[in-house]
């Protein structure tokens, strides 16, 4: 085999074929051999010629099927075309005769094919989205095998009909192919053109060219995408989207497979309805079955050599002896023998319709003879056999191909397994093997065997048995990578031994040969094909009857084996066949089954069934019989019983409830979690959202295209007050300006949405909300609109909306999704962080009520708890006689689609019940139990209420055709039996409103009490107590509401195939709903209260959501809280017995004799729809069983946390009710009622005369499912959850490996979102498929956040409680909590005859003023606490009222409480307000610096020295000035030094500029303090320095980079505002007079240099003027009001006030909301200033501030300058406002122990003084601070005899210290020529001399007379001054002092303690 075979290749060639053909003739029993020759020349020159493996051709092939196009290879190969014609047409698509060519234009029309000729698609390079149509003799084509085509060409043209084409240059030219290579008709014909079952040609399989399928497998995965998956436009739904991942289908270039999901979700392979023709012939057939596919096979010297060997161009030529050796083969060394076995075959299967449901058509790879499917499969079979693809190659099939389903998943879910080791290795293990192919089969083989007769596959279970099989075998090596303990699935076989390919058919065989036939495994020799050919035969020859699998295994090679099952059972394989169908591929089934009669028969074959004739015949004659009079059991007058009537004798019910609106605690919390994260993201460092940039809000709700769902949403927007509350409305709201919020998204809303977007951009200071509910819905990629914008404009909606550029880039749009089921935007693309993910709260942690309620969420979780807890009717049932008929009819109906068959059956069922309720008995027969009992029911629940109130039946059909028509069947038979006034039948379509008929809607408004007269129901929620059928229509639900009176959810005819998570929750979610739980429950009935879905006692989140919140919880733990307690009775009748199961309107007891039950009051509140912006709005049904001696929980469908109302009817008719006890024997345990005897009609006389709204309303609806659907949430999965929980959670996603944990019980709504995160990703249709930054930060979008709760639990009132709570807080971020406090003492007020009679001044005239006296009393009230100074004009009457109050206050009054309890007001900051850091706006960024042209470095530290000789030593402070505001001062030249701070002159007048530096002393406030002065001064040139502690620095410059700093020194890094002031004052007058010198060099007076600065307070928010009217000149009578003004009006008025240099200080009032008329009288006042002053730096020259001091410095340098006979004026008529600042300033001193072990303790007052040398605990704050403190609260030890006694107040010497506010002081001071009250007639109680200087002395003190017993209190800086003041003072004199009398402040030696002496007066 070693030779080369150069130069003798014919010879070769002859010998190899003679061969072969004697060696088939010899192995063959059947076949004839083929003639040697035509082997040789028509098969091997093909073969050959397609084999052209490394060179020019096979290059230029993979390019042409890898781009689209056909490009050359090479420039050197550039092939030129021939110039056409002279004006011949040169159009693409378009011969040169100009005819249309294109197949999707004239794929309708009739083309004439001569015989012998097919039509075949030819693919142009410059249109590769269109095929063009030509005719081919077939001889030149080759057969299915890819054999026997002749070389050359003949070929029509069928546009102009041009005929006798011989070369297919020529017709390449002609037909304007416009190539850049060579012709070649293998390259450029593609497809067979077929007509489909409507006549329309469409593109069919590929045309074989032998080796195109060689080719293919060795191109990559897009190569396949782009050209072996195009659109099938004849079938007109989506077949591939171009970047859909493609499951691999080459083993030697490994290729990334598309993820297993759920069935209906990856590529398939299924057929079209109706037979496929081959352009008029029925595709080739093979006339016998192949059984030895030997001959198929080359042998392998014939394939692999010659790689570059180019065909003969004349026919019957022999090849070139030029032709290189097989020893350059073209195959790489290790995948050789397994390619050249695969290579042989041909990967064609004619797909006539080949359409997945979101999913690409697959060839399947196809190797050795075809396989036919015989002809009348399904009419044996009574199914379509579902062949899955498993391991290597498939054969080709053809023939009968409609009977047959062929799909790539099980080969998707092996290729997944084998990339496990791949993904351990990424996360670092060693080298692991995959689990092998053999040991995968034999797996599925055990996983088949173990699945009982009435289950379906899924591959989410065999994906988990792979992993877990693979687990275990490689533990050791992944332990430490994945820590979940192994879990054997299947009894898988011991992984010590590898299985072999020879064991495995054997293995197979034994492990299928337990399961009874039910897996039957076939092995073959050969191939596939063999284990085909035999499974047809045996199911045509019906011995495959009890087989549901049929595994074929072909082992026969030596390293790889083929695989394929095949899925026989009629049930499972209808239920996979049609799960691999779209929505709208199911549609449009259905339709077709619809239209074109097909279901007649089933019509037919119901009449048959009938024993006494058809329904119809029945119904006609029941209805002669009856006209003219109603059944006598139904009649109307039999319903009427004593009733309450009212005023208008109108009967009423006490069980039909209106409730005023109201929000829930759950709502609530979940509206300030958003507000909470849309704050968070505001405050987030990436300013993505200023909120401080809004004044209000507004939003647009988008939802589905739902007429019902907008209408509710409108309701409860209207409902909510919402629109009043932001301000968008006034009142009355109308309809119509709701609906401009509320978006439907359909065909109009692209029109809205853009207005809504216009709108956003012309208001950038309002916040817009962008609501997106029911987000799950349409996820569609735009880019899938592209193609789809011709059939539905409405595909891709919403990403082409809210994903819009302007909504992601707009500043002040935030998106905020809303769903029940977020799985589809928990992906790795998503847009949403999982940071801006809000989960709806858990009710329970640890066994706590969280948010206590009336009532309780009962969602899915409950409902499965239901049925596990031992209730007597679970609530969740399946109907078994319904499922065994619809199966029955399944075997004998194989050809209609199962949604068609369960609707008529079920249709059939509700009027055999309706025909037997209504007196047709025989009926019965003819219907199911379930069905029965609903119709009873319905029928029977108005009887039950004097106002005809009933239950709603929810009847769910999704597709609309079968909803049609069952609404007129049963519309026509309730005619028939004349019911049409007992219930309504509702048809609910998404696309339309509620048609409700007349006598109904009277009804309704009657209930409802609704006067107008045009008044009709538009959602269901209104529909409250309306008995009726609701058919509700449509694929998916969209977040409609159902009223409380549902009582029964039909779900029988959900599409149970489509087994996806999110479809099957959000089906269930119809039924949820709340139930209440005020029944006081006895013990040990509390702990089984209700819990929501899945609240963990091991949670550990701290929002604490609801774990695994998609409801899935399997509720048979002991911390599951169940609605209903589980204890079965003690009677035992809990069986699901025939009267329990009859009827749900009757009550039935456990007990034989029942207690009569008062529920409290409001159990059962009930509000009708209208009520509340919730969406659960619902409760109907009643419990089957009360047990009144357990306790019970009662249920309602209630609005959200209403006020309960009692319920009359609940107390009656219950006393005398007896139910026998049933055995239990008859419970049915499937869950079903089937077993059970059928009621009979006088049953109905159990029932409890109840309103059924009052019944209903106390239970859950029963929810009735198909089947398979019960059994997936009711099994478990070994993480305890439902198998539905593990489903893929969205058609829109899929899984990223199988190698993934499963989802746990414990998991919360936040580890559920991060376990999607990691394991989905979107398909390429989805929204998010473009976004693949996968999980980085950047990917997020963020002004976008998700709201996920269950469904119907109140998500619509919570984010409509947001917005107005979102609202409130931008009002509130524009408003400001301002003290709002009355003056104090003003009843103390001086009693003079000086008053500022002027009222109109302006300014206060300087002679008249100097004449008013001077008002000691403090006014300010946050001086409330602080000691009253006497002065000589005071009235003293110490009996008086006034001064008793004030005596009085403050005793009760904690130190901590001051500023807690001071009074404030909320202000709406003016435009001319003071901000923080916090306010951004365009105007004040340049002023703040956040300005390119001031970088944060800018600006330059300054040192600034000058002496004072009272401290003794040179103060060195520090400007920190930025370079924009250089120009306020002066430096010297050169050098740069700061000389000084420029002063404007006295005479200077200018509008725009403020003439006073202004200081603001700040500690601790560096983002709270108010230093933007931009909009206070109005935009003016001002001059402010912010004064701070050199350790607060470089946070203040950080925060404030454009402002002035003056740094203090760091010895004053512990002071007070004292020290600020002291500095501030020294530093202005030193500047003061360097600028008097400076500018006198410029002959400048210095008298004319501005001497005044504003100190302020860093709290001063706004400011106020008030306007005067004055009724005369003289008159006192008159009228004022207030305004807020700008800073800048009232420093410029006040600087323009004559004579202003006479004043030293002035000030203004401080706002209060009750000002009285007599504080702003006057204009003027000569007074206590505060907060905010302007001082005289000149004249106050010898007044300091003490720097000492940390409170009341103010009034003390107030008093001091007073006393210095200088002038104080406040100016009355202007106002400051503070705003309260909750940190910094005097709270940022605080006391505590200098021990850092005792620093926790805490310290009062009473310590912070001690005795000298005393063990005492040491304080670690300033001596002064706790000297203040101290003597503010306990200064009544020293001064005993001060106490209340305001006659005599202690005389304080040249200071003012607060004594506390029961005592007062006399303030004098020592300085010559001061002025001082006259004291000579008062008695001192008390005498304070603090630090005085030698100004006191012992002369000036002899001059006060002192009570006897009064006490002194000396205070100096230690005890040698102490000493040597007494002596000084000579107060031994007068004074008698004690040892013990001795103090210190609690301070260490170090600290500089104060030291105080006290003594009594003798």
């Amino acid at each position: 085999m070693g030779n080369s075979y150069a130069g003798q290749l014919k010879t070769t060639r002859f010998e190899e074929v003679l061969h072969n053909s004697i060696e088939a003739s010899l192995r063959s029993n059947t076949l004839v051999p083929r003639p040697i020759f035509s082997q040789l020349y028509l098969e091997a020159e093909q073969q050959l010629s397609s084999l052209e493996g490394s060179s020019r051709v096979d290059n230029e092939e993979e390019e042409e099927e890898g781009d689209g196009g056909l490009e050359p290879s090479s420039l050197s190969n550039a092939y030129q075309l021939p110039p056409p014609p002279e004006g011949c047409c040169t159009t693409d698509g378009f011969c040169q005769a100009g005819k249309d060519l294109r197949l999707v234009s004239i794929s309708n029309e009739p083309i004439e094919v001569p015989a012998g000729f097919l039509l075949v698609g030819a693919k142009s390079p410059s249109l590769p989205d269109h095929l063009l149509v030509c005719a081919v003799d077939k001889r030149f084509l080759p057969d299915d095998n890819g054999h026997n085509a002749l070389l050359g060409f003949s070929g029509n043209c069928v546009g102009c009909g041009k005929k006798g084409f011989c070369y297919f240059t020529e017709f390449s030219n002609h037909i304007n192919l416009k190539l850049t290579t060579q012709p070649k008709k293998q390259k450029h014909l593609k497809y067979y053109l077929i007509r489909n079952a409507q006549g329309a040609l469409t593109k069919g399989p590929l045309i074989c060219w032998k080796g195109s399928e060689f080719r293919s497998r060795q191109n990559s995965a897009n190569t396949c995408s782009s050209s072996l998956f195009p659109l099938l436009e004849g079938s007109g739904s989506l077949a591939a989207f171009p970047s859909d991942p493609v499951p691999g289908t080459n083993s030697i270039v490994p290729v990334r497979a598309q993820q297993a999901g759920p069935a209906s979700d990856h590529p398939s392979l299924t057929t079209v309805t109706g037979p496929a023709v081959f352009n008029g012939k029925d595709s080739p057939k093979h006339p016998q079955l192949v059984k030895n596919n030997l001959s198929a096979l080359p042998r392998p010297s014939a394939l692999g050599i010659l790689p570059n060997s180019g065909p003969p161009k004349k026919r019957h030529k022999g090849w070139s002896p030029e032709s290189p050796s097989a020893a350059d083969g073209g195959f790489p060394q290790g995948g050789g023998n397994r390619a050249k076995h695969e290579g042989s075959g041909m990967s064609c299967i004619p797909q006539a319709g080949l359409v997945g449901s979101t999913s690409v058509t697959i060839p399947v790879v196809a190797s050795g003879e075809p396989v036919s499917v015989p002809d009348n499969l399904l009419k044996i079979c009574k199914a379509k056999p579902v062949i899955f693809k498993g391991h290597g190659n498939f054969p080709y099939l053809c023939g009968n191909l409609n009977d047959v389903v062929v799909s790539p998943l099980l080969y998707t879910c092996y290729q997944n397994s084998q990339s496990l080791s791949r993904a351990y290795e990424q996360h670092g293990a060693s080298t692991v093997q995959p689990i092998s192919q053999e040991m995968q089969l034999l797996l599925t083989v055990y996983y088949l065997v173990q699945l009982a007769a009435d289950q379906v596959p899924l591959m989410e279970d065999l994906e988990q048995i792979l992993l877990r099989s693979w687990r275990e075998s490689h533990l050791t090596e992944i332990r430490q990578y994945q820590q979940a303990p192994p879990q054997p699935f299947p009894p898988a076989p011991s992984t010590a031994a590898p299985v072999t390919s020879a064991q495995l058919p054997w293995l197979a065989g034994l492990a299928a040969s337990s399961c009874n036939d039910s897996v039957h495994v076939i092995e073959c020799a050969y191939s596939l094909a063999e284990g085909l050919s035999e499974m047809f035969r045996l199911l045509i020859e019906g011995k495959l009857a009890k087989t549901n699998y049929v595994v074929i295994i072909c082992a026969c090679r030596n390293a790889a084996i083929d695989s394929c099952i095949a899925v026989t059972g009629k049930y499972q394989a209808r239920i996979l066949s049609e799960s691999l169908l779209s929505p709208m591929e199911y549609q449009r089934e259905v339709h077709y089954e619809l239209v074109t009669g097909k279901v007649d028969s089933l019509g037919a074959f119901f009449s048959s069934l009938c024993p006494e004739g058809d329904i119809d015949i029945l119904l006609d004659k029941f209805h002669q019989e009856n006209q003219g009079h109603v059944s006598s059991s139904l009649t109307a007058s039999s319903i009427k019983k004593t009733a309450m009537l009212d005023a208008g004798g109108v009967p009423v019910c006490a069980s039909y409830h209106l409730e005023p609106r109201g929000v829930r605690p759950f709502q609530l919390a979940v509206a300030q979690k958003l507000l909470s994260h849309v704050c968070s993201i505001a405050d987030s460092s990436t300013q993505n959202l200023d909120l401080g940039s809004f004044e209000k809000v507004d939003f647009l709700i988008c939802i589905p295209p739902s007429e019902v769902t907008y209408q509710q949403t409108v309701f409860h927007v209207w409902h909510s007050g919402v629109l009043l509350e932001l301000g968008l409305e006034k009142e009355p709201v109308t309809k119509q300006r709701v609906e401009q919020h509320v978006l439907k998204l359909d065909v109009e809303a692209q029109a809205r949405f853009k207005a809504f977007l216009q709108n956003s951009f012309q208001n950038p200071h309002t916040l817009f909300i962008l609501i997106h509910d029911h987000a799950h819905w349409d996820l569609v990629s735009s880019a899938v609109h592209n193609i789809y914008s011709q059939s539905d404009p409405s595909v891709g909606l919403v990403d082409r909306l809210l994903n819009c550029r302007e909504v992601k880039e707009a500043p002040n749009i935030v998106t905020l999704h809303v769903t029940s089921f977020p799985y589809a935007l928990q992906t790795q693309h998503t847009l949403i962080s999982p940071y801006n993910e809000i989960h709806w709260p858990i009710s329970y942690s640890n066994g706590v009520d969280l948010y206590h309620e009336n009532k309780k969420y009962f969602g899915l979780a409950e409902f499965i708890d239901s049925t596990l807890s031992g209730h007597s009717l679970p609530l969740l049932r399946y109907d078994s006689s319904f499922e065994a008929m619809v199966t029955a009819l399944g075997k004998r109906f194989p050809r209609l689609h199962s949604a068609v068959i369960r609707t008529f059956v079920l249709v059939q069922h509700y009027a055999a019940a309706m025909m037997a309720v209504s007196g047709l008995p025989q009926m019965k027969n003819h219907t199911s139990v379930e069905t029965l009992e609903i119709t009873q029911n319905l029928l029977n629940s108005p009887k039950q209420c004097p106002c005809g109130h009933g239950l709603m039946v929810l009847l769910r059909v999704p597709c609309s055709p079968l909803a049609a028509v069952a609404y007129e069947r049963l519309a026509h038979v309730r005619a028939r039996l004349a019911l049409e006034e007992h219930f309504e039948i509702i048809l609910g379509n998404p696309s339309s409103g509620i048609t409700v008929g007349k006598h109904f809607v009277k009804q309704l408004k009657m209930w409802q009490k609704i006067e107008d007269a045009e008044w009709r129901p538009q959602t269901y929620l209104e529909l409250e107590g309306l008995p009726c059928i609701l058919i509700f229509s449509g694929m998916d639900p969209h977040g409609e509401s159902l009223p409380r009176s549902l009582r029964y959810c039909d779900l029988r005819l959900i599409n149970s195939s489509c087994l996806v998570r999110t479809a099957l929750e959000q089906e269930l979610g119809l039924a949820a709903y709340f139930v209440s739980d005020d029944i006081p429950l006895e013990k040990g009935t509390k702990n089984e209260a209700l819990e929501s879905d899945g609240e963990k006692l091991s949670s550990t989140d701290e929002d604490e959501e609801a774990g695994t919140e998609g409801c899935f919880e399997a509720g048979s733990t002991s911390e599951k809280r169940s609605p209903v307690k589980r204890e079965r009775s003690r009677s035992h009748d809990s069986a699901s017995s025939s009267r329990s199961s009859k009827a749900s309107g009757s009550v039935l007891y456990g007990e034989s004799l029942v207690q009569p039950l008062g529920p409290p009051q409001g159990e059962l509140a009930r509000s009708p729809p209208p009520c509340g912006p919730s969406e659960e709005g619902r409760t109907p049904g009643e419990m089957q069983r009360l047990r009144v001696s357990q306790g019970s929980t009662v249920i309602s469908r209630n609005s959200p946390g209403l006020a309960p109302q009692p319920d009359c009817s609940l107390r009656t008719n219950r006393r005398s009710l007896q139910v026998p006890a049933t055995p239990s024997s008859q419970l049915s345990s499937s869950g079903s009622s089937s077993t059970c005897a059928v009621p009979t009609a006088n049953m109905l006389v159990l029932q409890a005369s109840q309103c059924s709204m009052a019944k209903a309303c106390r239970q859950p609806p029963v929810v009735f499912l198909p089947k398979l659907v019960y059994d997936m949430l009711l099994s478990t999965d070994s993480s305890g959850l439902p198998k539905a929980a593990s489903l893929l959670p969205s058609p829109s996603v899929m899984w990223t490996s199988s190698f993934r944990p499963l989802l746990s019980k414990t998991m919360t709504s936040t580890e559920q979102s991060l376990y999607y995160r990691q394991w989905t990703v979107p398909r390429s249709s989805h929204m998010d498929y473009g976004n693949r930054a996968e999980g980085r930060v950047d990917s997020f979008h963020p002004r976008r956040l998700l709201l996920s709760g269950p469904p119907q639990i109140g998500k619509t009132g919570a984010y409509l409680q947001f917005l107005s709570i979102l609202s409130r807080m931008l009002i509130r971020l524009t408003e400001v909590d301002v003290y709002d406090e009355e003056e104090i003492n003003i009843s103390l007020q001086e009693e003079s005859d000086w008053h500022y009679l002027q009222l109109t001044d302006p300014w206060p005239d300087l002679e008249l003023f100097q004449k008013m006296p001077f008002d000691y009393i403090i006014h300010d009230p946050k001086y409330e606490d602080a000691s009253l100074i006497c002065s000589h004009h005071q009235s003293i009457k110490s009996e008086g009222q006034g001064l008793g109050r004030w005596l009085n206050r403050g005793m009760s009054r904690k130190p901590e409480d001051l500023y807690m309890r001071r009074q404030t007001a909320r202000m709406r900051l003016s435009k001319f307000a003071a901000y923080n850091t916090y306010h951004h706006c365009e105007q004040c960024h340049q002023y703040m610096g956040f300005h390119p042209h001031y970088q944060l470095y800018e600006s330059t530290l300054h040192a600034f020295a000058f002496s004072y000789s009272m401290l003794g030593e040179e103060i060195q402070l520090h400007f920190i000035i930025p370079k924009s505001k250089e120009h306020h001062f002066v430096f010297s030249q050169p050098g740069g030094q700061l000389e000084s701070m420029r002063l404007p002159l006295v005479t200077d007048k200018s509008y725009e500029h403020i003439k006073s530096p202004t200081f603001t002393p700040t500690t601790g406030r560096h983002e709270h303090g108010l230093f933007n002065l931009y909009h206070a001064m109005d935009g003016a040139s001002h001059l402010h320095v912010l004064v701070v502690k050199e350790y607060e620095m470089a946070i203040y410059k950080k925060y404030w980079p454009n402002h002035i700093m003056l740094v203090l020194p760091s010895i004053f890094n512990s002071a007070g505002v004292g020290a600020a002031h002291f500095l501030i004052k020294e530093l202005c007058y030193h500047n003061l007079e360097l600028e008097r010198s400076r500018q006198e060099e410029l002959g400048i007076k210095p008298q004319d240099i501005w001497p005044f600065i504003v100190i302020s307070d860093d709290s001063c928010v706004m400011w106020n003027a008030v306007d005067v009217d004055c009724a005369g000149e003289q008159s006192r009578e008159f009228s004022w009001s207030e305004r807020n003004i700008s800073l800048k009006h009232i420093m410029q008025h006040i600087e323009a006030s004559p004579n202003i240099t006479h004043y030293a200080l002035i000030g203004m009032r401080k706002w209060a909301s009750k000002t009285q008329s007599s504080e702003v009288r006057e204009p003027f006042s000569r007074c206590h200033v505060h907060d905010f002053i302007i001082l005289n730096v000149d004249l106050t020259q010898n007044v300091q501030y003490n720097q000492n001091r940390f409170t009341c410095d103010d009034v003390d340098f107030n008093l001091r300058v007073h006393s210095a006979g200088l002038l104080l004026c406040r100016f009355n008529r202007f106002s400051v406002m503070k705003k309260q600042i909750a940190v910094g300033g005097h709270r940022s001193f605080h006391i505590t122990s200098k021990q850092v072990s005792d620093s926790s303790v805490v310290i009062v007052p009473s310590q912070y003084i001690c005795a000298p040398d005393s063990k005492h605990t040491f304080l670690a704050a300033p001596a002064q601070l706790l000297l203040e403190k101290f003597l503010q609260y306990h200064s009544h030890r020293f001064f005993p005899l001060s106490l209340k006694n305001h006659s005599h107040p202690v005389l304080s010497v040249d200071c003012y210290l607060n004594l506390g506010p029961q005592i007062s002081v006399c303030y004098v001071s020592s300085r010559p020529h001061s002025l001082n009250i006259s004291c000579s007639d008062m008695a001192f109680s008390g005498l304070l001399l603090y630090l005085c200087d030698s100004f006191v002395g012992a002369s000036f003190l002899k001059k006060f007379h002192f009570l006897k017993g009064a006490t002194l209190c000396v205070i100096c800086q230690d005890r040698n001054s102490l000493r040597q003041t007494v002596v000084r003072l000579e107060l031994e004199d007068e004074w008698q002092f004690r040892l013990r009398d001795e103090f210190q402040t609690a301070n260490a030696k170090e600290d500089r303690p104060l030291f105080f002496l006290t003594g009594r007066h003798i």
